[in-house]
């Protein structure tokens, strides 16, 4: 019987490992839209809608998870640069694809994971993720222009806001919330020293905080 707890508790251990350090995206198991979605996308089924998709993460259990993840979500990130920057490519390719467990629509491991299978010479994957990375983007930037609260851009994460503002090389100066119009993030940024304002949506982002 002792044989039998020992065996079955190193399985329990081995199993766990295995979901902290596989190298390979895991479908969530939850019966809501955000894993049937992932399912497709990691089937190669790239033509959804990709605002849906992430208004659904917001909804689901995984949103859950990855709340109480986030502190592991930036270590990862850490060690994804970290990693970037010996040039250990394989190990770039698990640590993006442990985020995504977390955090499937987070368009930073997106873009990583598909510049890092560009430099792998794996094109198949690195279109894969490439579709994905630019309709989460698109998903945002092309529900309004982001000059004014009234046509914001809808976010349902800060992160999103970030990676945005990196992808226009824009220099964060001031950050502030205003509610005229909506309830957006207002974000003073300087791009190629010229001032500009970008405005992005939050209410659902709130509406979240708020059930906590």
């Amino acid at each position: 019987m002792k044989k039998i707890i020992i065996v079955t508790l190193l399985l329990v251990t081995s199993i766990l490992a295995y979901g902290q350090n596989t190298s390979e995206i895991i479908i969530p198991t939850f019966n809501d839209n955000y894993s049937e979605y992932v399912k497709q996308l990691e089937a190669g089924q790239t033509e959804i809608d990709y605002q849906d998709f992430r208004f659904s993460f917001l909804e689901s259990e995984q949103y859950k998870i990855a709340r109480k993840k986030s502190r592991e979500f930036s270590s990862l990130k850490e060690k994804m640069y970290k990693e970037m920057g010996n040039s250990n490519y394989q190990e770039v390719i698990k640590i993006t694809k442990q985020m995504l467990n977390i955090d499937y629509t987070s368009m930073l491991a997106h873009k990583i994971l598909r510049q890092t299978y560009q430099i792998v010479n794996d094109t198949t994957n690195a279109d894969k993720y490439k579709t994905i990375q630019f309709g989460l983007l698109y998903s945002i930037v092309n529900n309004g222009d982001g000059k004014s609260c009234e046509t914001a851009w809808p976010v349902i994460q800060i992160s999103e806001e970030y990676f945005i503002l990196e992808m226009l090389g824009a220099k964060l100066q001031m950050q502030s919330t205003v509610n005229n119009g909506g309830f957006c993030d207002r974000m003073d940024v300087i791009i190629d020293n010229e001032k500009k304002i970008y405005f992005f949506e939050i209410s659902k982002l709130f509406e979240k905080y708020s059930e906590n």
